[in-house]
């Protein structure tokens, strides 16, 4: 399929790939049936611990049970239970002897992200959604140039979509360097190697230096999603007029120690599926050691598998006692998930949102607030972000358990993208979550039930139009 000349000449950003999505859109509503997401009721096991993976293999249930007793004690939640429900709805095993690093927006990402780099000594494996050629896209291609050079085998996956609007010698300069690059999903099914799949996307953001390091989260490699976000800025803007006039806030996390593997894992995973070949010889899966307290679970879901994401995220909204902290880029929630929410708030639980008050996809923020009076109604407090652009998809709840990843909370990512949250079940990192979601509260604006509900009607309209197409967007 020919993408029309203006769409293909379009300028790199996150405006110009939802038109050149929105070009496709039309075939894919031909040739896709919808799909519904499961019905989440979570059950409590028969066992009172979650399974704990170590090194060296599956931890015997006492010693896992005394483990998680240990690191939760000062949680003041039963975290034990929720990472049994958990386990329970999603299958996956948690991880133990981690070190986990929040990286709280673009520009602390980036450095870290291409310190680890330069430091590479066998391998570089990239997935992301959006690899731009613009400074920071440059800059991150002339690193991979330069270590693929220097004798570190690269691998480099981008998606389709997201890359629509960098131009092909981009890649070709990479691949001339000995770089391999796939190219996930073409939108042109004559250079589809495997099954078309035009409506299913790499949405990952995961990076894996020597099998040791790891970085995933909602950042991909661009110069817009590593501007600014202006927090901790002395210079903050009290009223925000367009996305241009502010940065972008995202969220990231770097990960050592046991976890990588499955990290990595995914990343193998998929490039097999896309028929990349045989993965070039390096030392992929080196034997890791525990570095670090942190307890996590990978979950990387795929159009196919068994929305262990979704479920995840669901189970731990039922189960929340006293909080739940979600921070959300593009909200357009399914039923299920507006339903938790109200009933946490009902039972007591403090129940927050922080969504874009300012948003680079208008279209999906109407759709998102086509929700507003039934969740204002039900108790749970919005706020809206009023100095950047939100990109972030985080959730802290009950202080202990934290999720960050590249899934938002919409249909799309939850049935028909490739995405990649971890769960992070910790009081401490839980902390640190808490504080970032403070610092988002602080310079947010709260949305109240009564002046909602004197909205301009223009707007109501926008978001019942917007409402209908909430499946796709």
């Amino acid at each position: 399929m020919k993408l029309p000349s203006a769409l293909r000449s379009a300028k790199s950003g996150p405006a110009s790939r939802l038109l050149a999505w929105l070009a496709v859109f039309a075939m894919s509503c031909a040739i896709i049936s919808c799909k519904t997401l499961p019905e989440v009721d979570p059950v409590v096991p028969a066992k009172a611990s979650p399974t704990i993976e170590t090194p060296r293999g599956t931890l015997p249930p006492k010693q896992a049970s005394a483990l998680v007793s240990k690191r939760w004690a000062a949680s003041g939640s039963d975290l034990k239970a929720l990472a049994a429900v958990e386990e329970q709805a999603t299958g996956v095993p948690l991880i133990a002897g981690n070190r986990v690093s929040l990286l709280f927006d673009g520009p602390a990402t980036m450095r870290e992200m291409m310190a680890a780099a330069r430091a590479a000594a066998s391998s570089i494996n990239l997935e992301t959604y959006i690899f731009d050629q613009d400074e920071i896209g440059l800059q991150f291609a002339d690193l991979l140039i330069e270590k693929q050079r220097a004798g570190v085998q690269v691998n480099v996956m981008v998606d389709a979509v997201g890359a629509l609007a960098t131009p092909a010698a981009f890649f070709d300069r990479m691949r001339a360097a000995g770089i391999r690059v796939v190219v996930f999903n073409p939108v042109n099914p004559a250079k589809a190697k495997g099954k078309w799949e035009i409506n299913n996307r790499d949405h990952r953001k995961l990076m894996v230096v020597d099998g040791r390091i790891a970085f995933t989260g909602g950042i991909n490699i661009s110069s817009t999603y590593a501007s600014s976000s202006l927090f901790r800025s002395k210079s903050k803007q009290a009223q925000v007029k367009g996305e241009k006039e502010v940065g972008w806030r995202d969220t990231h996390i770097k990960i050592e120690g046991p976890a990588v593997a499955p990290l990595q894992y995914s990343f193998v995973n998929l490039w097999v599926q896309q028929e990349g070949g045989e993965l070039n010889k390096a030392e992929y899966f080196p034997a890791l050691q525990p570095v670090g307290d942190k307890i996590l679970r990978v979950l990387a879901t795929n159009p196919d598998g068994d929305f262990e994401i979704y479920k995840s995220l669901v189970t731990a909204m039922t189960e929340s006692k006293k909080s739940i902290h979600l921070t959300a880029a593009y909200f357009v929630p399914d039923q299920q998930i507006v339903d938790a929410l109200v009933n946490a708030a009902k039972r007591g639980v403090d129940v927050k949102l922080v969504l874009p008050g300012v948003s680079d996809h208008s279209m999906i923020r109407y759709a998102g607030q086509a929700f507003y009076d039934q969740l204002l109604a039900g108790g749970v407090k919005i706020f809206e972000l009023q100095i950047a652009v939100l990109h972030a998809k985080t959730a802290v709840i009950d202080s202990g358990w934290s999720t960050i990843g590249s899934a938002n909370i919409d249909r799309r990512s939850f049935i028909h993208n490739y995405e990649l949250n971890v769960v992070v079940i910790d009081p401490a990192f839980g902390r640190d979550m808490e504080s970032a979601f403070n610092e988002d509260l602080r310079d947010s604006k709260e949305v109240t039930l009564e002046g909602w509900r004197h909205r301009p009607w223009a707007d109501r309209l926008r978001e019942w139009a917007a409402s209908l197409a909430g499946y796709w967007i």
